[in-house]
C-alpha cells in the first residue's frame, strides 16, 4: 500500500471491470495524443499491452486510441490533477485524477475528503517519491525477483503479494526500459505506470482494526469516483 492502493479482493466482476476499462481508456486517450502508433509511442505501447491483459474489447481499445489521437473528429481534453491530504487517522494520501471538468471534480473531492482532511498542493507530496511502478508475475517457478530487478535495471522491488504479483520500482525515466527487460529475466509485465511511493508509510499494526476499516472505507470511496485514476497511500503492506 505504500505505493498504490487496491481494494482487497477486488476482481474483474462486471462493475469492477467497467471501472478498469474506463480508467484505462482515459490513460490510452491521453497517451495517444503523442501518436496513434504504439511502436513509436512507448507509453501507448505499455497501455495497449495492459489493455489486452485485462481483456479490453478490441473495438474499445481502437476507439480510445483514435479518439485520443484526434482521428475521430472529437475533441478530447483531460486535465491531470492531483489532490493531496489525509485519510482518517492521519494516513497520507495522493489522489491522481484525469478529468474533463475540474469544476465538477474539485467539489466531489472536497466531499469525499470530509472523513479525512484535504490538503493544499505540496502538503503531503514531500513525503512521497515519484517513481515508475511495474507489476509483474513470474513466468516460471523459482524466478528470482531480486536478481530480475538488478538485471533489468529497477531501483527496488516489493515482495510478491498474495496473488504472486511483484512490484518493481524504477526511476521515472527508466519505466519503459525496465518493462522491456523484465520478460527476459523471467517476469511477465502486467502493468507499468508512473506513480508515488510513500517514504514513511504507516504500519497497519499501529492502527486498531476499527481505524483500519475506516481508512479502507475512505480509500474505497475515493477510488470509486469516475475521475480518479490512481490512489497512492502512505500505508505499509
Amino acid at each position: 500500500m505504500g505505493a498504490q492502493w487496491k481494494a482487497k479482493g477486488k476482481d474483474l466482476a462486471a462493475s469492477a471491470k467497467g471501472r478498469v476499462f474506463g480508467k484505462l481508456s482515459k490513460d490510452i486517450m491521453v497517451a495517444a495524443r503523442s501518436g496513434a502508433d504504439p511502436s513509436g509511442n512507448a507509453r501507448l505501447r505499455l497501455l495497449v499491452e495492459q489493455a489486452r491483459k485485462v481483456s479490453m474489447p478490441k473495438d474499445t481499445l481502437d476507439r480510445a486510441i483514435k479518439k485520443g489521437a484526434g482521428l475521430t473528429g472529437e475533441v478530447v481534453h483531460f486535465e491531470h490533477v492531483i489532490y493531496e491530504g489525509f485519510a482518517p487517522h492521519q494516513v497520507a494520501v495522493m489522489v491522481e485524477c484525469l478529468t474533463d471538468n475540474v469544476n465538477r471534480t474539485a467539489p466531489e473531492m472536497r466531499v469525499l475528503f470530509r472523513k479525512g482532511q484535504l490538503g493544499t498542493s505540496g502538503s503531503v507530496a514531500w513525503d512521497f517519491e515519484h517513481v515508475g511502478m511495474i507489476e509483474a508475475e513470474p513466468t516460471a517457478a523459482g524466478a528470482d525477483a531480486e536478481l530480475a530487478a538488478i538485471e533489468a535495471g529497477a531501483q527496488d522491488f516489493e515482495a510478491a503479494d498474495e496473488e504472486g504479483v511483484t512490484l518493481f520500482l524504477t526511476d521515472p525515466s527508466d519505466l519503459d526500459l525496465v518493462s522491456r527487460a523484465l520478460p527476459v529475466h523471467g517476469f511477465n509485465v502486467l502493468s507499468a505506470k508512473l506513480g508515488y511511493k510513500s517514504k514513511n508509510p504507516v504500519s497497519p499494526a499501529s492502527l486498531s482494526a476499527e481505524h483500519l476499516e475506516e481508512v479502507e472505507a475512505f480509500l474505497a470511496a475515493i477510488d470509486a469516483n469516475d475521475d480518479v485514476q490512481n490512489v497512492f497511500v502512505g500505508l505499509a503492506g
